[in-house]
């Protein structure tokens, strides 16, 4: 009897040490993905830094930008408040080019739209070419700030999630404080002159930020919306913190999409939204 107990004794000894060890090793393979999925979000919350940087620098170009363009009161409410107006129309378009081309490119898109507008702005020469530059500008405003919150929603796990989603209002504030850097910078400047590098550097971040995007993976939720599920579960390995989680998260997005879930090809056809058809092996989009 004692040699019984003994033995299994032993027995529960090395199965414990056993599960802590695997416990141990699965600790920094979560974090790893915990990071991976933060990284990701991060690089796309900074979109949220085009709209924080137009609100601070023109806080402080508008005075130069008065007395060079020789602008009256109302002008310079206009040019002050239309981007909002203009961001609408980005953001009602954000959503059907996303499901285009997908999350990523969208992301990129925005920021080359944000890009040109910039550089119009600071090569105005007068209140209309001014706006027309505020006009796409504020495209591109409307398309980062509908595309940030999606791409993070759909690639972060469920623990993190309402965590990563609130990134872009914190870039918002990051940008109006580089804003407010700008204009401390390019004051002292001649008044034809200050005002223009005050807008016209603001096309720096979205070039660094389209370069960045590209290294980030596409929204799996996108991916399987186009069929291409073996795409999407790489995605999900990466950004789980399980590979339950990940199976989870899978077959949640293919009941969403409409695919059944005894599809697991990597490529699928994907049914329309009335009907329940099939997957078929290797078939695109």
């Amino acid at each position: 009897m004692g040699d019984q107990k003994v033995g299994k004794s032993v027995t529960s000894d090395a199965s414990g040490t056993q599960n802590l060890a695997i416990a141990m090793e699965a600790v920094p393979e979560k974090h790893g993905k915990k990071k991976f999925a933060f990284t990701c979000s991060i690089l796309a919350s900074m979109t949220s830094v085009l709209l924080g940087y137009d609100i601070g620098v023109m806080s402080g170009a508008m005075l130069f930008i008065k007395d060079d363009l020789k602008l009256d009161d109302t002008k310079v409410e206009v040019l002050m408040g239309i981007l909002g107006l203009y961001s609408l129309i980005g953001s009602a378009a954000a959503g059907r080019t996303s499901d285009w081309i997908g999350r990523r490119y969208t992301i990129v898109l925005a920021a080359a739209i944000f890009f040109i507008g910039a550089l119009m702005m600071g090569f105005a020469t007068n209140f209309a070419f001014l706006m027309v530059g505020r006009f796409v500008a504020g495209i591109g405003v409307g398309y980062a700030l509908m595309i940030a919150p999606v791409y993070t929603a759909e690639l972060s796990p469920a623990s993190t999630r309402g965590f990563l989603t609130s990134f872009p209002e914190v870039f918002i504030n990051g940008g109006i404080l580089l804003g407010y850097v700008s204009n401390i910078a390019f004051a002292g400047l001649p008044n034809h002159i200050n005002w223009r590098l005050m807008l016209g550097v603001g096309a720096i971040p979205s070039v660094i930020l389209a370069i960045s995007v590209l290294t980030m993976p596409e929204s799996p939720r996108w991916l399987v919306m186009q069929g291409r599920l073996g795409e999407a579960k790489q995605v999900l390995d990466k950004t789980s913190e399980s590979k339950q989680e990940a199976e989870i998260r899978l077959s949640d997005i293919k009941d969403a999409v409409g695919i059944p879930q005894h599809c697991t090809d990597d490529i699928v056809t994907v049914p329309k939204r009335k009907s329940w058809g099939g997957c078929v092996e290797g078939a695109a989009d």
